[in-house]
């Protein structure tokens, strides 16, 4: 009996890729830059499964071209490049990793609030440049963490993480949500706050919403003023949450503090963009979850919800479980 024909948008780590390599009749793409769309349609129409990444576009097109396909196993918490409904109409399950992920991410959100904080990338730079010349005690002076107010948009698992490692600090946590996060609120004394007093009070304001039109560019030039001229903005979350140039213009003009992103928009950020001329801006290459056990995991956790939906089972990390496989 032939085993299912799958394709593999990228390496993952071993801990999954064998044993995808191993069950099915496996291709994987080599490059370090994605499928080319034209390459991703043709991979995909006699597949029975696809592996993707959050650079892969899978959407009625590519669904209605693979009559063979069966599920889709993102190898990300996210799932924005998935069009679920249009898998649900045709019974194809789609699946993330989640959860894998979240203190790990926490743990970068955090590591780029203290280092924009206290100015470590500055620092390096003023060290490696020869300029240290002496002790100076108006040299690179940043922010305390301890003490100050975190403020969080988005109190999910990434979110109560964040939350966590604050307290830890001594922080004050605010954060707001569309929904109340009653355990961060008995558990770490977690204010709910509008998001207007959210920008207003944060010393420090960490995003961890999904994407949505009403996410998108929740962060502009008008929230921006908003927020203190002492304040950091950390983005884990997505690139688009994020006014690109008005946040630019607001660390430029000094009317926040610092910015330190894993996500940008567009991603990845070209060379020449201007937010890379600024000292006060950390970006650093969308690594909140490469560790070496978490990236380990998720490619396990891909591998799991593949093999289950080939074999015909629900995957244990289904985004539609209402939808009715096909035969």
């Amino acid at each position: 009996m032939s085993k299912p024909k799958v394709f593999v948008t990228r390496i993952i780590p071993d801990r999954g890729l064998h044993t995808i390599i191993q069950n099915t009749d496996a291709t994987v793409w080599q490059d370090e830059l994605p499928p080319p769309r034209e390459v991703l349609l043709q991979h995909a129409r006699d597949c029975d499964g696809l592996v993707t990444l959050l650079t892969d576009k899978i959407d009625a097109e590519l669904m209605d071209a693979a009559p063979r396909l069966k599920v889709v196993a993102n190898y990300a918490v996210g799932f924005d490049n998935i069009d679920v409904k249009a898998a649900t109409a045709r019974g194809i399950w789609a699946t993330n990793t989640p959860g894998v992920l979240t203190e790990t991410t926490a743990d970068l959100a955090f590591t780029l609030l203290m280092a924009c904080a206290r100015r470590i990338a500055e620092g390096r730079d003023y060290a490696k440049a020869g300029k240290w010349r002496t002790w100076g005690p108006m040299l690179l002076m940043g922010q305390d963490i301890h003490g100050a107010t975190l403020g969080i948009a988005g109190m999910g698992r990434i979110g109560y993480a964040m939350a966590q490692r604050g307290k830890g600090f001594g922080m004050t946590i605010l954060y707001h949500d569309a929904i109340r996060n009653e355990k961060a609120e008995n558990d770490l004394g977690a204010t709910f706050v509008s998001m207007d007093e959210l920008l207003a009070r944060s010393d420090f304001l960490s995003l961890h919403v999904p994407l949505t039109p009403e996410t998108r560019h929740l962060i502009n030039a008008e929230s921006l003023k908003r927020m203190k001229p002492n304040a950091v903005l950390v983005n884990t979350a997505r690139g688009p949450v994020v006014d690109t140039m008005a946040l630019y213009e607001a660390l430029k003009a000094g009317r926040i503090f610092a910015a330190g992103l894993d996500v940008t928009d567009p991603e990845p950020l070209p060379a020449d963009h201007p937010l890379y001329t600024l000292d006060n801006c950390l970006i650093v290459p969308h690594i909140a979850s490469a560790s070496f056990e978490t990236r380990s995991r998720m490619a396990e956790m891909a591998a799991e919800n593949l093999l289950a939906g080939l074999a015909g089972r629900m995957p244990p990390n289904c985004l539609n479980p209402e939808a009715k496989p096909r035969l």
